[in-house]
């Protein structure tokens, strides 16, 4: 077995300690990275092993640090997932180096992780395309659900964040997916009022 298939191996042998459960009873974190690397796939159809793997590890180990273990509040959710960034890149790179994975490609990986270098660095950009596209197709009903609370324009300006952050690329494949209507029509609104 090579390198990148012990890291794979490692990746979602962290993933199955999630918790939280799929509607399929599989592991929520597990699912989730099977998706990112299935969009990051398509996006990028020649997408190197670290890509890949860096795709896989998205939300590395989310669980062990809560949303409500910080503040509420805005400046509480951006350090959260200031955090969280730090904290998955750092986790990935270690699960690499056990597997034998080069250090430059380590590297790489907390890179992309990390979110640093978003718009400027490719494969950064192709990790936050692909778990937009995830949040749009399988995500936001439940999010919307969770959020009832939230009004009509929070939603939209939400909407149009997630939209500023993907590349012309992605932004054409969220068009193309088949969204409820009630999730489609704030899309619709938050592009034609953006």
């Amino acid at each position: 077995m090579d390198a990148h298939a012990r890291a794979r191996q490692l990746i979602d042998a962290a993933h199955a300690a999630d918790p939280h459960r799929a509607a399929d009873g599989r592991p929520a974190e597990l699912v989730y990275g099977e998706r990112v690397e299935a969009w990051v796939v398509r996006l990028v159809p020649d997408a190197s092993p670290a890509l890949r793997l860096a795709a896989r590890a998205q939300h590395l180990e989310r669980w062990l640090s809560p949303r409500a273990t910080f503040p509420e509040g805005k400046a509480g959710y951006l350090s959260w997932r200031r955090s969280l960034y730090t904290q998955q890149a750092e986790r990935a790179r270690a699960l690499l180096l056990e597997a034998g994975v080069s250090a430059t490609e380590a590297a790489d990986v907390a890179t992309w992780v990390s979110k640093t270098g978003l718009k400027t660095n490719a494969g950064t950009q192709a990790l936050e395309d692909a778990a937009c596209l995830v949040f749009l197709e399988n995500e936001i009903g439940a999010f919307a659900a969770q959020h009832a609370d939230y009004p009509r324009e929070k939603f939209i300006e939400i909407l149009r964040k997630t939209w500023r952050k993907m590349s012309p690329s992605a932004q054409a494949n969220a068009l193309a997916l088949e969204l409820p209507p009630a999730i489609a029509a704030l899309v619709r609104d938050a592009l034609t009022t953006a």
